[in-house]
């Protein structure tokens, strides 16, 4: 009885200290900006972790914390339990990057003086990581420390969140399709035929080896051919144009072409602010044949002559088909003078199927956890 007396004892002055520190930190920015957001759950992460990992709060002792937090702050919100675990590994995962000469144990001994109304300690970082990081929601942090185990990785992502903009279903769309691993593998003939160095350089980080368009719904595995898989990706053009990723337009699909009065279509035709340039995609269900790339380079003349403006750099072009032999594409683009670049593509078909009947239990249990992650 005495024990579970001290239990509650600490426990409210658990619960002081963090109602203290969430009511100063609302008091010092009326808008609750994110920077605050994350300086406040960093620190409590920070003290949660302290006193968790030294064993002075026993077993259930942050959901009780949080139980007492919700009444004595109606309305509160983001103090959940599993929420207030995440804050204590946010603090752990970071603490040795935004504060490299502190020790973490140094916690474990003045876990009661632990302040909670600092700010983020951002000052060992370079601006542009320190302005990323602080622009980016904590449930976007949440989901690439749950997702990328290198340093290197996080930030890749905590960038591109930052200057894109990305929603957090855009981000775990991006972290399924090994975003980090992808761009910049796509085999090119960009460096022979781009001759601005500099362009070189953003056409080769603009494409992606591979691209996961598991959004699209293709019924059988077998019987479909091109023009299925591209009029699903035209249903879905909102998720195809942030699966190529940032600096996309769509212009069209089957784009027609008139030369000397015959027709020829384009599989689908973007735009790329970035490269301020054309984009043809050609679809292919098959294996890489070195064969098409002569059709796709026969599409990129006719649209630099007949579509192309003047201002604008010229059309680069891009196969996508189910299988590559990568050393077969290196070899077969050096003989092209137009921009050229090879991808494949995985749909929600090329699941083994032993798994793929397992994709609506998925489907549930995601939808389960992201409604309890909103209590």
């Amino acid at each position: 009885m005495k024990n579970n007396e001290q239990d509650l004892t600490t426990y409210r002055e658990a619960v002081q200290k963090i109602k203290i520190a969430i009511l100063e930190s609302r008091f010092r920015s009326a808008k609750f900006s994110n920077r605050e957001i994350l300086s406040l759950y960093y620190n409590v992460g920070r003290y949660i972790s302290a006193n968790t990992r030294s064993g002075m709060w026993g077993t259930g002792a942050i959901d009780a914390i949080s139980a007492q937090l919700q009444g004595e702050i109606p309305g509160l919100h983001g103090f959940s339990p599993s929420n207030m675990k995440n804050m204590r590994i946010f603090f752990e995962e970071w603490a040795s990057q935004l504060e490299p000469n502190r020790q973490l144990t140094a916690d474990l001994t003045d876990k009661n003086e632990i302040a909670l109304n600092q700010q983020l300690p951002t000052a060992d970082l370079e601006e542009l990581k320190i302005m990323a990081f602080c622009r980016v929601g904590f449930t976007h942090h949440r989901e690439i420390l749950r997702k990328c185990e290198t340093a290197d990785e996080r930030w890749y992502y905590i960038i591109r969140c930052a200057n894109e903009f990305w929603s957090v279903s855009a981000l775990k769309s991006h972290l399924r399709s090994n975003d980090y691993s992808s761009f910049g593998n796509i085999p090119n003939n960009f460096s022979l035929t781009i001759l601005d160095s500099q362009t070189v350089a953003i056409a080769t980080r603009s494409f992606k080896d591979e691209y996961l368009l598991d959004y699209i719904n293709i019924k059988d595995s077998d019987d479909y051919d091109e023009r299925d898989v591209e009029n699903a990706l035209v249903a879905e053009i909102k998720k195809f144009i942030m699966t190529m990723g940032d600096g996309f337009c769509f212009i069209g699909n089957q784009y027609r072409l008139l030369v000397d009065e015959e027709e020829f279509f384009v599989d689908m035709l973007l735009f790329n602010r970035n490269l301020d340039c054309l984009v043809a995609l050609e679809l292919k269900k098959d294996k890489f044949r070195p064969a098409d790339l002569g059709q796709l380079s026969f599409y990129l003349s006719a649209l630099d002559k007949y579509v192309r403006k003047p201002n604008e750099n010229k059309t680069i072009g891009i196969l996508l088909c189910q299988e590559m032999n990568r050393t077969v594409v290196e070899l077969a683009v050096q003989d092209y003078d137009k921009p050229m670049g090879v991808a494949t593509y995985r749909l929600d078909t090329n699941i083994p199927e032993p798994y793929s009947s397992l994709i609506p239990v998925i489907d549930g249990v995601q939808k389960i956890l992201i409604e309890s992650e909103k209590e």
